[in-house]
């Protein structure tokens, strides 16, 4: 079965590479590996949440701060792998990924948020739904102070490709 296989049996679809916001490129080819540049979650050219990853009670997602619930950014973690996927795509085609070797994935975190790596678990997740065993990657999730036009998360990744 291939990626592409998959990915229609998962009732998943890549969406177009998201537009560079600065002076970069979304992936670069170097020998059988593939680097992504830092993916947003953006949807149809729109952040899907903005501020912040803080511990909000189960009765809301957001509060009066702008704050983002661990779960919302943890659908915008797996939105911002999926934009990661179309970059590799768009540069060797999806078929072509053998392994998804490193994920580094940075959340926006409010004072006193340690939750980052089941934030990231949004994306480590998504890889293991596509690619099975494959998908098994080494990862970093890093709480920061601020990202890129105010997203909650940011992913990158490294993946293997056929020579």
């Amino acid at each position: 079965m291939t990626v592409s296989d998959r990915l229609r049996e998962l009732g998943i679809e890549l969406p177009a590479v998201a537009a560079p916001v600065a002076a970069y490129v979304p992936a670069v080819r170097v020998g059988d590996l593939v680097y992504t540049s830092g993916q947003l979650p953006f949807v149809d050219g729109e952040l899907l949440h903005s501020g912040k990853v803080k511990d909000i009670s189960a009765a809301g997602h957001s509060d009066s701060s702008g704050s983002v619930s661990a779960e919302k950014a943890k659908a915008a973690a797996r939105v911002a792998a999926l934009n990661a996927l179309a970059a590799v795509d768009d540069l060797v085609g999806i078929d072509n990924v053998e392994r998804i070797i490193k994920v580094n994935g940075f959340v926006a975190s409010a004072p006193g948020f340690n939750g980052q790596p089941g934030v990231i678990n949004g994306a480590s997740e998504l890889f293991g739904e596509i690619f099975g065993d494959a998908g098994q990657h080494a990862r970093s999730a890093v709480g920061v102070n601020e990202l890129p036009l105010n997203t909650p998360v940011e992913v990158e990744i490294i993946v293997q490709v056929r020579s």
